[in-house]
């Protein structure tokens, strides 16, 4: 943050009284975003049997991975789609 002090090593109070006292103006690092677009994928939430779903934590587990990403793979891959 230029000749302020580093953020990073500031506590969220630090932080807080820092910014009551600063404007983003006097950091030389910090530029204003002048547009920002987003895009959202809908999506759709289905229900699985609990004794299902465990096998499929469990499975993901053992893989390392987030449950919902296994899902993803194993339904893509049914569907004949690349993950």
């Amino acid at each position: 943050m230029g000749k302020n002090k580093d953020i990073k090593n500031m506590s969220i109070n630090e932080a807080s009284e820092y910014w009551d006292e600063h404007d983003f103006e006097e950091c030389d690092d910090i530029r204003k975003v002048e547009e920002i677009q987003f895009t959202f994928k809908k999506k759709k939430y289905i229900g699985i049997d609990i004794e299902l779903y465990s096998l499929i934590k469990n499975k993901a587990k053992s893989l390392d991975k987030p449950e919902d990403t296994l899902i993803k793979e194993w339904l893509s891959e049914k569907a004949g789609l690349s993950a």
